[in-house]
């Protein structure tokens, strides 16, 4: 449900776009993602407090972090959406922008941590908290790209379904093997990454590299299992 609402929000705001986009204050614009900011920011401290142990987070944020760093997490994203916009950019000089909206806000819209944890939450727990604070961003997002890419950006929303819609059925396929105290703790990593969205991107206070932290989702569960194993939890 997250992934459906997420991809009809980006329709909805790219159709806006096309029509008044152009007419939005840019002070409306930095209020609205101000707030939520502010807001993504309170739901990351709500989902920490869930966690069921600070240790085990804590080792899951340090070792998925290092791992992300050593795999340069976030620059082959950052990357990848660079190389992808130059080359929509360079054989569409002059063209038409429907590529380009389309690959740009593609990118933009799959690449970042609250796709993957977002997805991720609705597939294990059937809530989509995350997914529709994303929904709300991108949909302002596609407002903004959708007034000067026009109506490529609303096709983005195919691609959303589809690569959101792949995690979450994956996580729905290894609900059953996953215990009350990993979801718990796995929470507690997903809060902390999205203060760090919330500090980094959505209100700007300081650069943080929270890409780097995606493998933490992956790794902070068997960290919980093995700590349940040795009797440590």
């Amino acid at each position: 449900m997250g992934t459906i609402i997420n991809a009809l929000l980006i329709i909805v705001g790219s159709g806006a776009g096309l029509f008044i986009g152009s007419k939005l204050n840019e002070k409306i614009k930095t209020t609205i993602i101000a707030g939520i900011g502010l807001f993504t920011l309170a739901l990351g401290v709500k989902m920490f407090l869930d966690a069921g142990n600070a240790i085990v987070v804590l080792l899951g944020l340090i070792i998925g972090g290092l791992i992300g760093e050593w795999l340069k997490v976030e620059d082959l994203i950052e990357n990848l959406g660079i190389k992808i916009e130059a080359k929509v950019n360079s054989k569409n000089s002059g063209q038409s922008t429907f590529i380009q909206g389309f690959m740009t806000s593609s990118i933009l819209f799959i690449s970042g941590p609250m796709a993957i944890l977002g997805a991720i939450q609705d597939g294990l727990t059937g809530t989509f908290e995350i997914l529709l604070i994303k929904s709300i961003m991108d949909g302002f997002t596609a407002l903004a790209l959708s007034s000067s890419l026009g109506v490529g950006v609303l096709f983005s929303s195919v691609v959303v379904l589809a690569y959101q819609g792949i995690l979450t059925l994956l996580a729905t396929q290894v609900s059953a093997v996953i215990s009350d105290s990993m979801l718990n703790d796995l929470s507690g990593v997903g809060g902390i990454l999205l203060i760090g969205l919330a500090i980094s991107s959505l209100l700007e206070i300081k650069k943080i590299r929270v890409g780097n932290f995606i493998p933490s989702l992956f790794i902070t569960p068997l960290i919980t299992a093995l700590f349940v194993l040795l009797n440590l939890y």
